[in-house]
């Protein structure tokens, strides 16, 4: 992890990055290192104040931090500095140990705006395992590992965060300590890692001050989220350029484009290319993208991006364009078809990439929120919202959208944003029919919320401890089925924590863990919040009822497939339409559809063989058989 700074000698950094205050007196770089490490987080405050500011640093330990992933035989890692002053170096190398020695990789320039550069290097073993380590001509080195993909491993373990508040910018000792135990795969931070709307970058160094010593070790995925970006709720609209007006609910960017652009930059250049990189209004980039790591693989989408802001498009029924508080209000009536929540290019990328399960056994969706309304108190106790448009429970049809393309691959869901953790199934046509979600909760909850409906659930578990469980309408009329609910309570850290997925690829099982602020997990006493863990199965994200069944498909060499088990396609022969594709367990497997009346297309795939039966029937009462 970087070395802590004194408190000593601090500067503050315009958007233009002043470099003349940056250089440091010999006396002064000893005096830091004769301070010795400060608590991180305090050497980013000017002495008696709150704002944010950039420590100087002892020119052996400009960089920063590092950020990576691995995919289709490709690393891409990004290295953080600290600013450089004028006249010294700007090129970083980038060097790498697999156990025969160091190797040079790249050597490149950082850039002035964000000190930064992502290096990008094909062919990359991803086997095995690699030390790493950034170098800089003034004497600073930063290492790290690139890890082996966990392929050979039953279970693929996710850590994922959300809402870095910067209430508390203080170190987070507590969630590193855990996640070093808990050692998992990947790391997802789902959004709001800044929440110094105009001074990212100083809020990004510290970002990187508070949790470098997990990153640098395991993959990680970031989006940047409302706060990233400069603003308090982000409906995208393609890229537009917003005008500021009801909390930017007209739909687009507040701030420049060539801020956002930089966000983006430094929170996502280190992802996998995006699968369709054309740029949006104003020039602003996209990263949606998949990632695979040891068999499980997700899609990084962005549902904020290409949403419709909502203000001058529905009827105002609140406060606020984007909050709705008439309990007598019609649903349907903000229920707009025209508006927009993934956009067609991600609808078609989530089409796509549910029919690709090479190297796959599981399939997730990580994204900033999750698609429902899942609080009814907002900030205070007293204040009860009925609809919350920000939420991506609106609009209703993209949303129902969203979570079709998802369920046809059985997809499971993480996500963050709504500073309150939750397990929800979600409902299309009824209540289940759709995805799992887990909203993982805030790592500082500056702004509470609560699940607290006022009615009672459908098909309350009596089992479940928390009394709000069972099917709901959210506001917007989404059915919903919450399963676990993490509200502010005293003594709870106002719900703050962290979550932990677990994709185990032999049972096709997925075990959610959420974990309070200040638990020691390695305890023997350690207690999650009441309602996890949660173990679901991977055909749990389309538990849709069947109207029929296919014959049972006896597949010859099925066991012995990728994952053990081969990949099955159904096609509906009267819409065209791929009905699901899902890699199944072992060498039998009976579909079911969802249509008695028409012909189905079956392709089953085992390692690179396909066959294709047609015209096949659907048929609930008889057990017939096809052998392939």
């Amino acid at each position: 992890m970087p070395h802590a700074v004194s408190l000593a000698i601090l500067t503050v950094l315009t958007l233009a990055h002043s470099t003349s205050a940056l250089e440091l007196t010999d006396a002064e770089a000893d005096a830091l290192r004769k301070a010795g490490p400060a608590p991180v987080g305090k050497e980013f405050f000017s002495a008696g104040a709150r704002k944010l500011v950039v420590p100087k640093v002892p020119r052996d330990q400009v960089i920063g931090f590092c950020l990576y992933t691995t995919e289709n035989d490709t690393l891409k890692l990004s290295a953080q500095l600290y600013p450089l002053a004028d006249g010294e170096p700007r090129a970083v190398t980038l060097e790498a140990d697999t156990g025969a020695g160091w190797k040079k990789l790249a050597t490149q320039d950082v850039d002035g705006d964000h000190w930064m550069t992502t290096y990008r290097v094909e062919g990359w073993d991803e086997s095995k395992a690699a030390k790493y380590r950034v170098t800089h001509p003034l004497g600073a080195s930063y290492e790290g590992v690139i890890r082996a993909d966990p392929i050979d491993e039953e279970e693929v373990v996710v850590a994922a965060f959300t809402g870095n508040s910067n209430t508390d910018r203080g170190p987070r000792p507590d969630i590193v300590k855990n996640v070093l135990a808990q050692d998992p795969d990947l790391l997802f931070f789902s959004g709001d890692q800044s929440y110094d709307h105009k001074r990212h970058y100083a809020a990004w160094m510290l970002f990187g001050r508070q949790f470098g010593e997990i990153i640098k070790d395991r993959p990680t995925v970031c989006i940047p989220d409302d706060h990233d970006v400069g603003q308090g709720n982000l409906w995208g609209a393609g890229g537009a350029k917003s005008t500021g007006k009801g909390g930017a609910a007209d739909g687009g960017y507040v701030m420049p484009a060539d801020y956002v652009k930089m966000v983006e930059r430094a929170q996502t250049a280190h992802l996998p290319d995006p699968v369709d990189p054309a740029p949006v209004k104003q020039g602003i980039g996209v990263y949606f993208t998949r990632l695979r790591i040891g068999g499980v693989d997700f899609a990084i989408i962005e549902d904020r991006k290409f949403k419709t802001g909502p203000m001058g498009l529905v009827p105002k029924q609140g406060p606020r364009p984007d909050h709705i508080n008439d309990p007598n209000y019609d649903p349907q009536t903000v229920d707009m078809p025209e508006a927009v929540l993934l956009g067609e290019r991600q609808l078609r990328f989530l089409d796509q990439w549910g029919q690709d399960w090479d190297g796959a056994a599981m399939k997730c969706v990580l994204s900033q929120t999750i698609f429902a309304g899942g609080a009814h108190i907002h900030g205070k106790t007293t204040n009860r919202l009925v609809a919350d448009m920000d939420s991506n429970g609106w609009p209703q049809t993209g949303r129902n959208k969203a979570l079709v393309a998802m369920r046809k691959s059985f997809a499971f869901h993480v996500a963050g944003d709504q500073h309150l953790a939750t397990i929800i199934h979600h409902g299309v046509n009824n209540w289940g029919d759709g995805p799992w979600s887990f909203c993982v909760p805030s790592i500082v909850n500056y702004y509470g919320r609560w699940w607290w409906p006022l009615e009672d659930g459908l098909n309350h578990n009596p089992d479940n401890p928390l009394p709000f469980t069972g099917g709901f309408y959210d506001g917007f009329r989404n059915k919903v089925t919450m399963h676990a609910y993490a509200n502010p309570a005293p003594g709870n850290f106002r719900a703050a924590g962290h979550g932990v997925v677990r994709f185990n690829k032999r049972t096709r099982e997925i075990t959610m863990e959420c974990w309070p602020r200040k638990v020691d997990v390695t305890a023997a006493d350690a207690r999650q919040f009441v309602g996890w863990p949660k173990t679901i199965t991977q055909m749990d994200n389309y538990d849709r009822q069947p109207q029929a069944y296919l014959p049972k498909l006896k597949i010859e060499g099925g066991a012995d497939a990728p994952f053990g088990g081969p990949v099955v396609q159904v096609i509906d022969e009267e819409t065209g339409e791929v009905v699901y594709t899902v890699r199944v367990q072992g060498d039998e497997f009976r579909p079911p559809v969802f249509k008695e009346e028409v012909t189905y297309t079956v392709k089953v795939t085992v390692g690179d063989a396909e066959k294709v039966i047609e015209r096949v029937e659907a048929n609930w009462e008889r057990e017939a058989a096809v052998d392939l």
